[in-house]
């Protein structure tokens, strides 16, 4: 989890945990039976509800997924998951429109996470703003490096009207 709160109390700490486990073995159907499992009113905890989209991410079921990453990002405005991820699943939705209006004006609040810059640089190119997305993937590579996001910008389909300025860096 990359979230820092108060952990769940027994037994939804070991549904919880159970649930990763089966997710992390690939079976993300075992996992969201899990989930089920916990205590009705602990269903709505931060903890749940970032295990919940990565189990809707799995299924490919980006409508649930982007609603709970926006009841993530209600929830804890000032952590990046619930921003990211719901603005990623806007994108997979294919609203990716949606997903920079989301993104776009968080980036400054969180301005430590090169993977918002790099998300934003897709979204911008998929848009047919070919500047703007160099731009954040410039500002992703000032975060985390040229050889990292270099790498993965060209063996991202997102960004494929700019690789070959991207294979020039």
């Amino acid at each position: 989890m990359s979230l820092k709160l108060k952990k769940l109390p027994h037994p939804d700490s070991h549904h919880l945990a159970a649930a990763e486990g089966w997710l992390g073995l690939g079976d993300h159907l075992a996992a969201n039976e899990e989930l089920e499992n916990i205590t009705p009113r602990l269903r709505g905890h931060p903890y749940v509800l970032e295990l919940r989209w990565e189990i809707y991410a799995k299924a490919g079921k980006w409508e649930m997924a982007a609603e709970v990453a926006r009841s993530l990002a209600t929830l804890l405005p000032d952590n990046s998951f619930g921003w990211i991820h719901q603005a990623y699943s806007l994108h997979e939705l294919k609203r990716t429109g949606e997903a920079w209006d989301v993104l776009h004006p968080v980036a400054d609040k969180f301005s430590d996470q090169y993977i918002i810059r790099y998300n934003l640089a897709c979204y911008a190119c998929q848009l047919g703003n070919l500047k703007a997305s160099f731009s954040w993937l410039e500002k992703a590579i000032d975060l985390a490096g040229k050889k990292d996001i270099r790498a993965m910008a060209l063996d991202d389909p997102d960004l494929e009207p700019l690789w070959e300025k991207i294979g020039e860096i």
